[in-house]
C-alpha cells in the first residue's frame, strides 16, 4: 500500500511479555477452536469511535474466524434520542422529548457509554433496529435474548414488544430482561408516572458461548472527559471485558499544547477503573492518527505516540502504532488523495476505516497465530 508501511503492521509489548494478554488469546483460542468460552472486547475512542465502521470492521473480521459466533451485539446507546449520530451496524429511534448530556461536560452521572439520555415524558421511548440500514448479504446481523438497561431514575423501563409488555429485574441501577425469545428489533418504554429516568445504555447479550465486540464512542472526546463518568466502573463490572482497545487521544492534541504527563496521568487513571472491574483485562492503546492542526501536520503527533508507548509499557499492554504504521508526519495527506481520509485531514472515509480495522485485525491474528505454534 503506497499509503501504509505494511510492514510494520504489528502489536507491540513495550513492557514485555503480558500475561493478561496472554490470557486474553487464550480464552479466544478456547473459543475459536472449540467454540466454547465468552469473550467480550471493547472499544473506547472519540468520533473515530462513535461513528462505528473502525470497530465494525475489526469485529467482522473476528466473526469470520468461526461460523456462530454470535455473542450479542453488546453495549448500545440510544444516540438518536441524544441527537447525534448512531455508530453503523444498527440505528436507533425515539419518541417523546428527551435531554442529552455528554461526558465533554456532564451533569447527569453516567457510566462507560459517556452519553445519557433523561425523560420525564410519559410518551417517550427508545427503540434499537440491530438489521443495518441497506443490509447487505455479508454484513452481520444479530440477535439477542439478554438485555440489561443501564440507568437510574423513578421510572421503571419496560419492553414494549407488540401487544406485549415485558417488566424486569431491578439489580442494582440496571434492569434485567430475560426475553423467551431472540429478538433483533425492541422498544423500551417506562411505567410509574410521574417520575424521571436517566438511561445511560443498553447491553445486549446472548447467554453462552460468543464472542462480543462493543464501542464506547464520544464525539470530540479527550482522556479528562471519561474521567468524569462517575459509573464508568459499575457498569464494566456488567460488561466484564477480557480486552479493552483505548482509541482516546485525537482530541488530547487539539490545544496551544500537549501536556505528556497529563496524557499519561488520565490513561493510568481510566486503566484503574477498568482493572477494578476485571483486575485481569487485557490492554491495547492505538496511538493518534497523523492530522492536520492550523494548516499543517499536528506537531504533537510523534510525542503523543511515545506517549502511548511509555502507557503500554506501564501496564503490560499491547500498543499499535497506527502513527508509524500510516507513515508518520504529513502521511494524511496520501491518505486523502487515495480517498481514505476526509479533507479536515482528522477523520477517516468508510474505506479508511474499514482498512484500519482490517490492519488492526490482521496485527492482532500476528500476535494470536504466534501465541498457538
Amino acid at each position: 500500500m503506497p499509503y501504509a508501511h505494511i510492514n510494520r503492521n504489528a502489536l507491540q509489548f513495550p513492557g514485555g511479555p503480558s500475561a493478561d494478554f496472554n490470557l486474553f488469546l487464550r480464552k479466544l483460542d478456547s473459543l475459536v477452536v472449540s467454540g466454547r468460552g465468552d469473550v467480550r472486547i471493547l472499544h473506547i475512542g472519540g468520533s473515530h469511535v462513535q461513528g462505528g465502521m473502525w470497530t465494525n470492521s475489526f469485529r467482522k473480521n473476528l466473526m469470520s474466524l468461526r461460523y456462530g459466533m454470535d455473542g450479542g451485539r453488546g453495549l448500545v446507546f440510544p444516540y438518536a434520542a441524544a441527537g447525534t449520530n448512531t455508530p453503523v451496524g444498527y440505528q436507533t429511534s425515539y419518541t417523546g422529548t428527551w435531554t442529552t448530556s455528554r461526558c465533554l461536560k456532564p451533569d447527569t452521572v453516567m457510566g462507560v457509554s459517556g452519553m445519557t439520555v433523561s425523560t420525564a415524558d410519559t410518551s417517550a421511548t427508545v427503540s434499537f433496529d440491530l438489521v443495518p440500514e441497506e443490509r447487505k448479504q455479508w454484513d452481520l446481523r444479530f440477535t439477542v435474548r439478554s438485555i440489561d438497561v443501564l440507568g437510574y431514575g423513578d421510572l421503571e423501563p419496560i419492553i414494549i414488544a407488540g401487544k406485549d409488555t415485558l417488566r424486569g429485574r431491578k439489580l442494582d441501577e440496571r434492569w434485567r430482561f430475560d426475553l423467551p425469545y431472540y429478538v433483533d428489533y425492541l422498544r423500551i418504554g417506562f411505567l410509574g408516572f410521574p417520575g424521571r429516568f436517566t438511561l445511560k445504555g443498553v447491553y445486549l447479550d446472548n447467554p453462552g458461548n460468543g464472542l462480543t465486540v462493543s464501542e464506547a464512542g464520544v464525539n470530540g472526546a479527550a482522556t479528562s472527559s471519561f474521567l468524569k463518568c462517575e459509573d464508568f466502573t459499575r457498569d464494566l463490572q456488567l460488561i466484564k471485558p477480557d480486552l479493552v482497545i483505548f482509541s482516546i487521544g485525537i482530541n488530547d492534541l487539539q490545544g496551544s499544547d500537549f501536556d505528556s504527563r497529563r496524557f499519561i496521568s488520565n490513561y493510568g487513571k481510566l486503566i484503574q477503573m477498568v482493572r477494578r472491574a476485571n483486575p485481569h483485562c487485557a490492554f491495547l492503546f492505538t496511538s493518534c492518527n497523523d492530522s492536520w492542526k492550523n494548516g499543517r501536520s499536528n506537531p504533537f503527533g510523534a510525542r503523543a505516540a511515545k506517549a502511548f508507548e511509555e502507557i503500554a509499557a506501564g501496564c503490560d499492554g499491547a500498543y499499535w502504532d497506527l502513527y508509524d504504521i500510516m507513515g508518520g508526519a504529513g502521511s494524511m495527506d496520501a491518505w486523502v488523495n487515495a480517498n481514505l481520509a476526509r479533507t479536515d485531514r482528522i477523520h477517516f472515509t468508510p474505506d479508511g476505516y474499514t482498512i484500519l480495522g482490517n490492519l488492526l485485525f490482521n496485527a492482532l491474528m500476528d500476535t494470536y497465530t504466534a501465541s498457538v505454534r
